[in-house]
C-alpha cells in the first residue's frame, strides 16, 4: 500500500466519519471516537506540537498505557514527519535515559502523574528534554515545572492555530512519504544496550495489509488493547491494523479491569502471549475445582468430548452424528458459557506468539471452539513472518510464511528471513545493523528451527542458547534450555524456569511456582501458608513440581534430539523473578544469564549435589523502596530415562 498511516486515517474520516474508532472506558463508562474525531483531535495536536517547535525526522516518546489521545498523539507526529517512540510505561525512570538520549528527545508526551515523575526524575541526566505533555490530570495540579503542561492545553493551542493556518495540517500530511521512518521501537536490551529498531510507513502498513487480508479483517471487527504500546505486538495489533483495517479499537480502563473490559467488549479479534492465555485458563480450573460435584462432573464429562473431537471440529473434519450431537449439547451447557466467561465469545480470530504454547493449553481453547493459531515474527520484521491459516493451527509449529516472505536455513540452522517488513536499521547502530541484515537482504533472527514437511516453520530455541551436554550418560547429547523451559510452564503450577546445562553434565533447572494455581492447590489440601516464600519450600510442593519435572523428562525421552535435555535436578525460587530486579526483560523474557550470575549459589547447589541452600536476596518494590528476601532452598532430584529408541 503506498501510503502512510495519517493518510489512512484521513481516509477512513472521510469514507465513515460517523463510525467509530476508539472507544476509551472512564470511570465505568465507554466513551466513544468516532473516525472524524479522531481526525480533528490528531489535526489539533499536529498543529500545537508544530506550534512547540516538534521537526520533521525528530523524535518523540509516548509512555502510557493503550489511550485514544495516546495514538493520535502518534498520528500527530507522523503527520508533521516526526517520529514516535513508544516506551514501557512499566520501565523504571533508569530504564527510559538510554532511549531518550540516543535518539536525542527534547518532546515526551506521557500518561499521568506516575509518568511525569518519572520524567522530572530523570530529566538532570536528559538535559535537552524541553517539553512534557500529560494526558490525566489527576494528582499535578500543583505541579510547577519548566515546559510541563496538560494535553488539553496543546490540543487548544492547536485548535486556535489551525483557524489561523487552515492548511498547514493537510500539506504536511501530504509531505510524507511511504518510506519515511515511521515509528522506532527499542529492544528489550537481554544482552546489553537496548536497540532502537526504525520502521517504515512501508514496513508496517505491509505487514499489517498482509496479517489483516489473511484473517479478512474488517471494519466491523473488535479489538481490546490491553498488552503496552511500546510492544511491536500490540503496535502492530491496535495501531498498524487498526488504520488499515478500520476496526475498533478499545481501551480498558486499567489493568485491573482488563478481564471484565474483556467479556464487556467482547472482542472477534484477540491476541495474548500464552502466559495470559494460561492464566485464564487457571483461573478456570480454580473456581471448578470450588464447584459443587455435579458441576464438576458434568465439566469434566463434556471437557472429555470436547477434547476428542473439538479440535477435529474446529479444523473442518466431519463429525458422526453422535459426536456432532454430544459436542452440540457441550456447546449449549458448557462450552458457550466458558468462552462467555472468558471474554471470548465473539473471538473470531485468536492469536498467540512470544513464546511456545503447551499443546494442551492449545487444544482447550481450540476445542471449545475458540479459533487460536500462533504467528511468528519480531520487532525488527514488523511481527509478521509466519501464520497459521484457519484449519492448520498446530502447537508444534508457528505457521506457514506469510505472503512476501522469503525463508530459509543456515548451516548452523539458525533461521533467515527475507521479507518487505524488515526494518531499515538499528539507529545509531551500523555495525549491530550489518549483523542481522546481509548485503542480500536477509535477515538473521539468531533462532534456530527448520521447515516441516507441511511447509510448517517449527522453532527449536536461539540459536546462541542452543547448547551441548558434557559428559555423563548424555555426553555431546543436544541441549535447548528454551524449549524445556516452555514445556515445564505448560504446567498451570510452574509460572517461570530457568534451565542450565551447557557445557555441564546434567541440566538443572529453577522455578517460580504460580501462586493463585499453587495457592489454590494448597488451600484444597488444608496446606496452611504464610506467604509465597513459605508455600514454595513446602516438601508437598516440590513433590507436586516434581511430578510436573518427570512428565517433561518422560516426554523428552521420546525425542531422540533433545532426550538429553532432561532435568536431573531442581529448586524452587524463594522469590518471584521480576522486571524491576533486572531478571525479566519488559516482555517478560527471562534473562537466562543475569539470573546465573545472580543466583550463582543456588547453580553451585544444583550441581555441587547439596540438599539446600541459603540464599539472601535485593528485591526492588513498586515506590521504589528496596528490601531483601532470604530463604534456605531445598534441592531436589528428578528421575531421568532412558531415551526411547524410534520404531524402524
Amino acid at each position: 500500500m503506498q501510503t502512510t498511516f495519517p493518510r489512512l486515517l484521513l481516509d477512513h474520516a472521510k469514507a465513515r466519519p460517523a463510525a467509530p474508532a476508539m472507544r476509551e472506558k472512564e470511570y465505568g463508562i465507554w466513551q466513544t471516537t468516532s473516525w472524524a474525531d479522531m481526525a480533528k483531535l490528531v489535526e489539533a495536536l499536529a498543529c500545537g506540537l508544530h506550534q512547540a517547535g516538534l521537526k520533521r525526522g525528530e523524535h518523540m516518546v509516548v509512555i502510557g498505557s493503550n489511550r485514544p489521545r495516546l495514538y493520535a498523539t502518534m498520528l500527530a507526529a507522523q503527520s508533521l514527519g516526526a517520529i514516535p517512540v513508544p516506551l514501557y510505561q512499566d520501565a523504571v525512570g533508569a530504564e527510559c535515559v538510554f532511549p531518550i538520549n540516543n535518539a536525542e528527545v527534547r518532546f515526551v508526551v506521557v500518561e499521568d502523574q506516575e509518568q511525569v515523575d518519572k520524567m522530572l526524575e530523570i530529566r538532570e541526566q536528559c538535559p535537552q528534554i524541553s517539553h512534557i505533555y500529560f494526558d490525566d490530570p489527576r494528582g499535578l495540579r500543583k505541579y510547577d515545572e519548566p515546559g510541563l503542561s496538560a494535553l488539553e492545553e496543546l490540543i487548544a493551542a492547536g485548535r486556535a492555530f489551525a483557524k489561523v493556518h487552515p492548511d498547514l495540517f493537510g500539506e504536511q500530511v501530504e509531505l510524507g512519504q511511504p518510506d519515511d521512518v515511521a515509528a522506532m521501537f527499542f529492544t528489550s536490551g537481554t544482552t546489553g544496550k537496548p536497540k532502537g529498531v526504525v520502521h517504515t510507513h512501508r514496513t508496517l502498513i505491509d505487514r499489517a495489509d498482509v496479517g489483516a487480508r489473511f484473517d479478512k479483517l474488517t471494519p466491523d471487527d473488535e479489538v481490546l488493547a490491553y498488552l503496552p504500546p511500546a510492544w511491536i505486538g500490540q503496535n502492530i495489533f491496535s495501531y498498524a491494523q487498526w488504520l488499515v483495517a478500520g476496526y475498533v479499537v478499545n481501551c480498558p480502563e486499567s489493568s485491573g479491569t482488563v478481564t471484565i473490559d474483556l467479556k464487556e467488549v467482547g472482542p472477534t479479534y484477540y491476541f495474548a502471549p500464552p502466559r495470559v492465555f494460561e492464566g485464564l485458563l487457571t483461573s478456570v480450573m480454580i473456581r471448578m475445582e470450588d464447584a459443587s460435584a455435579p458441576k464438576r462432573k458434568l465439566f469434566h464429562a463434556f471437557m472429555d468430548v470436547a477434547k476428542r473431537v473439538g479440535p477435529d471440529k474446529m479444523d473442518g473434519k466431519a463429525l458422526g452424528f453422535m459426536d456432532s450431537l454430544k459436542y452440540a449439547l457441550g456447546n449449549a451447557l458448557v462450552y458457550g458459557p466458558l468462552r462467555n466467561s472468558l471474554g471470548m465469545s465473539r473471538v473470531r480470530v485468536a492469536y498467540t506468539a512470544g513464546e511456545a504454547i503447551g499443546p494442551d493449553l492449545f487444544s482447550f481453547y481450540r476445542s471449545i471452539g475458540i479459533n487460536l493459531k500462533q504467528l511468528y515474527g519480531s520487532t525488527e520484521t514488523a511481527v509478521f513472518v509466519c501464520l497459521q491459516p484457519d484449519h492448520e493451527a498446530r502447537a508444534d509449529t508457528v505457521g506457514v510464511p506469510c505472503e512476501g516472505v522469503e525463508i530459509k536455513l543456515s548451516e548452523s540452522g539458525e533461521i533467515l528471513v527475507k521479507s518487505p517488513g524488515l526494518l531499515k536499521e538499528y539507529y545509531k547502530n551500523p555495525e549491530a545493523t550489518a549483523e542481522v541484515l546481509t548485503a542480500d537482504g536477509w535477515y538473521h533472527t539468531s533462532d534456530a528451527g527448520f521447515i516441516d514437511a507441511s511447509g510448517h516453520l517449527k522453532i527449536i530455541d536461539r540459536v546462541k542458547d542452543v547448547g551441548r551436554i558434557k559428559g555423563g550418560a548424555f555426553d555431546k547429547a543436544m541441549f535447548a534450555p528454551k524449549y524445556v523451559e516452555n514445556k515445564l510452564k505448560f504446567f498451570s503450577y510452574i509460572k517461570e524456569a530457568v534451565a542450565y546445562g551447557d557445557q555441564r553434565e546434567k541440566v538443572c533447572v529453577m522455578v517460580n511456582i504460580d501462586m493463585d494455581a499453587v495457592g489454590n492447590w494448597a488451600e484444597r489440601r488444608n496446606l496452611p501458608y504464610a506467604g509465597y516464600t513459605d508455600l514454595a519450600q513446602k516438601p508437598e510442593v516440590y513433590e507436586l513440581i516434581r511430578d510436573c519435572m518427570e512428565k517433561v523428562n518422560a516426554d523428552l525421552s521420546r525425542d531422540e534430539l533433545l532426550a538429553g535435555s532432561q532435568i536431573s535436578r531442581f529448586l524452587v525460587l524463594h522469590k518471584e523473578l521480576d522486571a524491576d530486579d533486572g531478571e525479566l526483560t519488559r516482555t517478560n523474557k527471562v534473562r537466562r544469564g543475569f539470573i546465573g550470575e545472580k543466583y550463582q549459589p543456588l547453580i553451585d547447589a544444583l550441581y555441587g549435589n547439596q540438599t539446600e541452600q541459603y540464599i539472601e536476596t535485593q528485591v526492588k518494590f513498586e515506590d521504589g523502596r528496596t528490601g531483601s528476601v532470604s530463604a534456605t532452598l531445598k534441592v531436589a532430584d528428578a528421575k531421568t530415562f532412558a531415551p526411547v529408541k524410534a520404531a524402524a
